[in-house]
Order: structure tokens, then sequence, then C-alpha cells
């Protein structure tokens, strides 16, 4: 008896950690569709905490609210964490989540977005965009 109820415990979990799995899909009619995180780091040519400020303003004003957008939020870099495994090589750190690829693609080519590249590209020293797909 206990063979059979440890059986059914672990068919259990591994039908639960198929379904889990499938969380980074979301049915759309016929179609699936995944949230896609788009992270980007910015590196200043003067990492002033002023710049890092207007930095921080601009991706506010230019770059919150665009249709699709599930997460948004941007920021400083933590400087209270030196661990090993921390990447202390960037100022300011943009984090958008949209709902779809589809509303990432039309985010890179808006006009807010255009004009926040415009506005502040020439103070940027290096920019990391890091893109993936990402459930609940």
């Amino acid at each position: 008896m206990r063979k059979v109820i440890c059986g059914v415990a672990l068919a259990v979990l591994v039908a639960a950690a198929w379904y889990v799995g499938r969380g980074a899909y979301v049915q759309a009619g016929a179609k699936e569709t995944r949230m896609l995180a788009h992270m980007v780091y910015f590196s200043l040519k003067e990492p002033t905490p002023q710049a890092k400020e207007k930095l921080v303003a601009a991706c506010k004003k230019y770059l919150s609210d665009h249709p699709g957008t599930v997460f948004f939020a941007a920021g400083v870099l933590c400087e209270d964490l030196k661990r090993d495994v921390n990447d202390l090589d960037f100022d300011v750190a943009l984090h958008l989540v949209f709902k779809d690829k589809a509303a990432h693609d039309a985010y890179q080519t808006a006009p807010r977005h255009e004009e926040f590249i415009k506005e502040n590209r020439d103070s940027w020293k290096k920019v990391r965009v890091f893109d993936s797909y990402v459930s609940k």
C-alpha cells in the first residue's frame, strides 16, 4: 500500500511540475504567447548621483505606461550588496515585463522610447540588455 501511495504522490508531483512549467505560456485562442522581460543596465559616462537620478526620471517619463506593459521599474544600483555574485558594472537599471513579444516589439519602435534614446544616449558609457521569457 505504501508503494502505491508513493507512486501516486510521485505522479502528482510530476504532473504538477509539468503544469507549473507550462505557466510561461498563456493560451490566446489557438496561439500561445509568453510574457517577455526586458532588463536594461546602463553605465554612465559621468556616474554622479544627479546623472543617475536624471536617467531614472527619464525612464519613468518615457518608458512607463506603454501598451502591454505588465510591470515597470527603474532605479539605481544597490551599492549595499557586494557579494561575489553581484554584478556591479552598471549605474541605473530598467525593468520591464511585457504581456508578450508583440508588446515588446511595439515598445521598441514607440515614439516615446525613441525620444528617450535620443535624449539620453550621449550620457551612456555602456548599455546591456537582457531579454527573457518569464512566467509568474
